[in-house]
């Protein structure tokens, strides 16, 4: 058990018969009323999203957990197939585990969160930032730079996003994995 001033980012614990992984918590002391912990949590078994406020002391079952690298291998109708990178043993966790599945590259390391009693993977971790090529991107209109302008990038993987209208089709790309929006352009 521990309480709500131990609260924050990765935080897993036990909540309405789920588990939840904190991502974001705000401690909040108003100037009228009781302290509170506002959080926003995401439930491992089926990936949605709650806000919830916890009173200031309140208990929280926490799960004790392992953090194991993997290497990403392949994405079929089981999930998301990766190799444990000490036992070289294989398993697949669903796409929901990971915010941007459509960012792994085949070969890049992930870390894999596993409760510890059960050996059943909770959530996943990208590398906060990848690099990948665009393989398509619609050609820019000249003299078009009024409001910082964007056109649609089709990257390496499949995953399609909003580019600054200098990119062009073979470039490099770094990308935010946390909220898969990009972030400069790879300099070789």
């Amino acid at each position: 058990m521990a309480s709500t001033s131990e609260i924050k980012k990765g935080l897993v614990f036990r909540y309405n018969n789920d588990i939840f992984v904190v991502t974001e918590f705000l401690h909040v002391k108003p100037g009228k009323g009781a302290a509170f912990v506002r959080t926003k949590m995401k439930s491992v078994t089926n990936g949605k999203v709650l806000d919830n406020n916890f009173p200031s002391g309140a208990s929280i079952d926490t799960v004790s957990i392992q953090y194991r690298q993997f290497q990403f291998l392949y994405s079929d109708d089981n999930g998301i197939n990766l190799m444990d990178q000490e036992t070289f043993d294989q398993i697949a966790i669903p796409e929901y585990l990971i915010d941007f599945p459509k960012l792994l590259k085949e070969g890049m390391n992930i870390t894999v969160l596993i409760e510890s009693a059960t050996e059943r993977p909770l959530s996943a971790q990208m590398p906060d930032k990848v690099a990948l090529e665009v393989t398509y991107a619609e050609p820019g209109v000249k003299g078009d730079t009024a409001n910082n302008p964007t056109k649609r990038a089709t990257l390496e993987t499949g995953y399609e996003m909003q580019v600054p209208m200098f990119i062009n089709t073979g470039d490099k790309i770094r990308v935010e994995t946390e909220k898969g929006q990009y972030v400069d352009r790879v300099k070789e």
